[in-house]
C-alpha cells in the first residue's frame, strides 16, 4: 500500500569509532527525524560509530530505541547502556532474524563488511519473497556509489533480473530516507524470485 505509515524503522550502520563526522552527523539527524515522526528505532545496540550516533539522535529527540545485540557483544562491553529497551540474543543470526521481524522498513547507513552483510542478506530475502518491506540505502557523501554500480553490473551481466533493482531505494539525505520509508509500497509475492521462476 503506497503511503502507508511505517512505525518501526530498523537501521543498519557502522560501529567504527573512526567514521568521519559527515557520516556521524547524518546518522544523528536520521535518528532525530525518526523520533520526531513518532516512529520507533531498532538498531544493533552498539555504543560506537554510526550505530551510536543514530541511537543518540533518536534518544535526544525523545524517541524510543530498541537495541538487538548478541550476548558475546554484551560481554565484550559493546552495548549502548542508554537505550529504551535491549534484547540480548544467543547469536548474530538470531539478532538479524529478530530485527527483520520487527522492521516496517530498513535503512542502511554507511558501514563496513558487517553492514554490507546485513544489507545484502535482507535484499536477498526480499528477492526471495521472505521480506517485503522497504529497504533504503542512505548514500551519505556518495559513500555507496561503487556498491550501487556493482549492483547495476550484476543486472547488466545477467546475474540478476533487472526488475530486482527495485528491491532497494537510494536516498542522499536523512530527510529523503524517511520520506522513502513512508512512500515505498511492500514488495508483492508476484514479483518474488520464487514466483518468477515458476
Amino acid at each position: 500500500m503506497i503511503g502507508m505509515e511505517r512505525k518501526t524503522i530498523v537501521v543498519y550502520g557502522a560501529s567504527s569509532a573512526q567514521a568521519e563526522q559527515v557520516f556521524r552527523d547524518a546518522a544523528y539527524r536520521l535518528g532525530g527525524l525518526i523520533a520526531k515522526s513518532g516512529k520507533r528505532l531498532v538498531t544493533g545496540a552498539g555504543s560506537t560509530g554510526l550505530m551510536a550516533a543514530v541511537e543518540e539522535g533518536a534518544l535526544d529527540a525523545g524517541g524510543d530505541v530498541i537495541g538487538i545485540i548478541p550476548r558475546f557483544m554484551v560481554d565484550n562491553g559493546w552495548l549502548h547502556e542508554g537505550l529504551t529497551d535491549t534484547i540480548v540474543t544467543p547469536s548474530m543470526h538470531e539478532r538479524k532474524k529478530i530485527m527483520s521481524q520487527m522492521a516496517d522498513a530498513i535503512v542502511a547507513l554507511p558501514g563496513g563488511t558487517g553492514t554490507f552483510e546485513e544489507l545484502f542478506e535482507i535484499i536477498t530475502w526480499k528477492m526471495l519473497g521472505l521480506f517485503v518491506k522497504p529497504i533504503v540505502i542512505l548514500n551519505t557523501d556518495h559513500y555507496y556509489d561503487p556498491l550501487l554500480q556493482m549492483l547495476d553490473r550484476t543486472a547488466e551481466r545477467n546475474f540478476m533480473n533487472p526488475i530486482f533493482r527495485k528491491l532497494w531505494s537510494v536516498a542522499m539525505t536523512p530527510e529523503e530516507a524517511l520520506s522513502l520509508v513512508d512512500s515505498i509500497p511492500d514488495w508483492t509475492d508476484m514479483t518474488s524470485k520464487i514466483n518468477k521462476d515458476k
